[in-house]
């Protein structure tokens, strides 16, 4: 058994670049920067903040939705799965680009300047299955005993 499973939680580094396959299906790549604060150890010693650039990776929808949507600087949570690859750059030198291919993205960045963050959060998925969300409606009646 074996898990490959990555949640990261950050800021966009540039708008997604949107291509499409000649099948019409679409690929969006673009940067994402996750960040550990600086702190100060008990003996004193500084540890300086330290930025990590994380390649992302979207397919169909979730392309779509970022091409249209995403900006940079906006905030996002994605879920995804870690792949590495390789290829000759125009020198014929081998590179190494480590990626992750998203599979769940939430938008967390508000709508505008006055919108509140919770109101304009945003879910989407690479699947399927349509998503569906509960009823927003709570004057019926439900079966709990309390």
């Amino acid at each position: 058994m074996s898990v490959n499973k990555v949640i990261l939680l950050g800021n966009v580094g540039k708008d997604p670049e949107v291509r499409y396959l000649d099948t019409g299906i679409a690929v969006a790549t673009f940067p994402l920067a996750t960040t550990d604060r600086a702190y100060t150890l008990a003996n004193g010693t500084q540890v300086p903040e330290r930025t990590e650039w994380h390649n992302l990776v979207l397919w169909r929808g979730l392309a779509e939705t970022a091409e249209k949507y995403i900006h940079k600087g906006d905030k996002l949570y994605v879920e995804g799965k870690i792949r590495s690859r390789s290829y000759d750059d125009q020198s014929g030198a081998k590179r190494y680009i480590t990626e992750i291919f998203v599979d769940n993205m939430e938008m967390l960045t508000p709508k505008g300047t006055g919108a509140s963050a919770a109101s304009q959060q945003s879910t989407f998925t690479q699947s399927s299955q349509p998503q569906v969300t509960p009823a927003q409606d709570n004057s019926t009646t439900d079966d709990l005993p309390f």
